[in-house]
């Protein structure tokens, strides 16, 4: 034998044999024991195939079958209801709503989940932050419809959105405070042209000059406007008093300034001649106003800014904004979705990449656009594609907010289902075309998932 000890090289290790056959075991009994288990394993199955077949493979079969018959389901109609998915225009409404959805609401709310993830990472409070961004996926599509039902009333009184709209709208343009008045034909005042109103005859210094007008509900006037006043003759100017020729509980006398009727405070007057404006005031609490001797002769113009109707804000369940209210409605319940997970995967991404970025010199936002996105895409592709198969199916979103006027022109696919199947005129013929037709929509993006998900396996 030789030694190791020495330095020498060891004698090769023979291999272990394989452990012999059993041979007690008949080879019947091994292939029965292997098919017991399989047995056992399609035991198992069983109830699971059972369910996917009645939920799933039967549901989709029969309306395959039943989109190539008629309304009534007695005759063959071959293609018609899938020619009529493409030539009906309601139908091609709910078909484009579904193309926008698609395209838009998976974009925004990912892109809003990206920013979320990326800046809370950098601040100290969020994880607050993220709880509070995720808080609307605990709310059902039911109650979530409810409330931007709620948020999108055009009444500012009640509706939210609008009462912000407006509240900045009359920061920089404000509303006129008496949009319902008017004078009656006793009075002084005419119309002018274009909403606003004149006086009859010309007006003189040291002759007060009087603006009464009606229209204007008690509760609506200014509430620091004053009991009216009557104006006092000056030298060289022209004074006078507008003022809301009404007194509760009657007995006031028209032309009059009596004890109870108010002050139409803040009114512009305008005093024309020759249809250029030569002087302007503005009234008083009392409603009392002075114009200047160049006023003299002049008519006095109540200008139509005077009396506009108040901004309303937006129509935002209109023809026109419908669709994109109730994607802002679905962006606010699933960007908190896009940011957990985008979180979850910017957790897992390598700190030196981003180190070695910013040491080479680049900026934050080259950090992100070029290091932290790239290395994101595997989880962006999974939000997207998520958010994707989901709006293809939306439908309660669409159902509670739209109102009834403008319920065509919000249509989407699912809706136009629920639609042509059931209901006094149904078609289910049309209806199982719609549902042949999202299936068809959904295959492509579930097997862009499912080879993703094969390359992500063999990585």
């Amino acid at each position: 034998m030789k030694s190791t000890a020495t330095g020498g090289a060891a004698a090769p290790v023979p291999p272990a044999p394989a452990p012999a056959p059993d041979r007690d075991t008949p080879p019947n009994a091994r292939k029965s024991v292997t098919g017991t288990r399989k047995l056992i394993a399609a035991g198992f199955l069983l109830p699971a195939l059972v369910l996917l077949g009645a939920l799933v493979v039967y549901p989709i079969g029969y309306s395959v079958y039943r989109s190539f018959f008629d309304k009534s389901g007695d005759s063959f109609a071959g293609l018609g209801n899938y020619v009529e998915i493409f030539t009906d225009d309601t139908i091609l409404t709910a078909v484009r709503n579904n193309a926008i959805w698609v395209v838009v609401a998976p974009t925004v709310a990912t892109a809003l989940g990206l920013i979320f993830a990326v800046l809370t990472e950098r601040v100290r409070w969020g994880t607050a932050f993220k709880l509070i961004v995720f808080m609307p996926m605990a709310i059902s599509m039911l109650a979530a419809g409810i409330i931007f039902r709620l948020v999108y009333e055009q009444d500012p009184n009640r509706g939210v959105a609008n009462a912000v709209w407006v509240g900045v709208h009359d920061t920089f343009n404000e509303s006129a405070g008496f949009p319902k008045a008017r004078p009656l034909p006793v009075h002084p005042l005419k119309p002018g042209g274009g909403g606003s109103f004149v006086t009859k005859e010309p007006v003189r210094a040291g002759t007060p000059a009087q603006l009464p007008l009606v229209g204007v509900a008690p509760a609506k006037m200014p509430s620091d406007a004053r009991p009216a006043a009557a104006a006092q003759p000056a030298d060289g100017e022209v004074t006078g008093t507008a003022w809301l020729d009404f007194t509760r509980g009657g007995g006031g006398r028209p032309n009059v300034v009596d004890p109870e009727e108010l002050g139409l405070k803040g009114i512009k007057v305008e005093a024309v001649k020759d249809g250029k404006v030569v002087a302007s005031a503005t009234a008083a609490a009392d409603g009392t106003f002075s114009l200047p001797a160049a006023a003299d002769g002049a008519q006095l113009r109540l200008p139509a800014t005077n009396f506009r109707e108040p901004y309303n804000g937006v129509d935002w369940l209109g023809p026109t904004f419908v669709t994109p209210a109730i994607i802002g409605s679905y962006v606010w319940m699933w960007a908190g979705f896009a940011m957990v997970l985008i979180a979850a995967g910017l957790a897992g991404v390598p700190r030196e990449l981003m180190e070695a970025a910013r040491v080479d010199g680049a900026n934050e936002w080259q950090v992100f656009r070029r290091v932290t996105v790239p290395l994101l895409a595997p989880v962006l592709a999974v939000v997207m594609v998520t958010l994707m198969i989901n709006v293809l199916k939306i439908f309660d979103l669409v159902f509670i907010i739209a109102p009834g006027s403008s319920q065509d022109d919000a249509n989407v696919l699912a809706l136009q289902l629920y639609r042509s199947s059931f209901g006094t005129d149904a078609d289910l013929g049309v209806g199982s075309a719609i549902a042949v037709l999202l299936l068809l929509l959904v295959i492509p993006v579930m097997l862009f998932n499912v080879r993703r998900m094969r390359r992500e396996t063999r990585r």
